[in-house]
């Protein structure tokens, strides 16, 4: 189940506000800039699809957005825990960092932590099947997939070369609480 829970920076113990209904989640972030959504397949995918399937199941809500804000490229990422590079690329998103474009993923399959500092709280999304996040460029943030990943992810760019991240230097993700498998 998808959730948002929110923290002030000075006590990452204990969320102020937890929240598990959409409305509830989209409106909060909408509040701060963040687009949730829920895309739908257009057509039913099988384990194991190809990137171009996937895409192809998501055509319309992928063109709309890429219209809507001007996004010029997509692609597919998928990952597990017996990609032997997983703790790798686990640790490298797990610092705080900026991304000079939007960074906009929508969950095929799987989940993933994404965490946000706005301000004086942080603002942790738990993504998962069907969700569709969109962070704006220059939002401070990081992403946990967990110690045992497992997604299949849509990223939508502004670039053809996609999002580089700008790291912050901060240690603010390191008192945040993790993914849970």
């Amino acid at each position: 189940m998808s959730s948002l829970s929110v923290y002030p920076v000075s006590s990452p113990e204990l969320p102020n506000k937890v929240l598990t209904h959409f409305d509830d989640i989209a409106s909060t972030l909408a509040e701060q800039g963040v687009r949730f959504d829920r895309w739908q397949a257009a057509t039913k995918l099988q384990p194991g699809a190809s990137p171009e399937d996937i895409i192809g199941a998501y055509q319309a809500p992928i063109d709309t957005l890429m219209t809507e804000k001007g996004y010029v490229s997509v692609d597919v990422v998928s990952l597990s825990s017996d990609d032997p590079q997983s703790a790798e690329l686990r640790a490298g998103l797990l610092e705080e960092h900026r991304c000079d474009e939007d960074v906009v993923r929508f969950f095929v399959a799987g989940r993933g932590l994404f965490s946000l500092h706005i301000g004086d709280y942080v603002y942790a999304v738990l993504c998962e099947k069907n969700d569709l996040i969109s962070v704006p460029a220059g939002t401070p943030h990081w992403f946990d997939m967990g110690e045992h990943p497992h997604f299949v992810a849509i990223r939508l760019f502004n670039t053809p070369q996609g999002c580089e991240a700008n790291f912050t230097g901060e240690d603010t993700a390191s008192r945040f609480p993790l993914l849970e498998d």
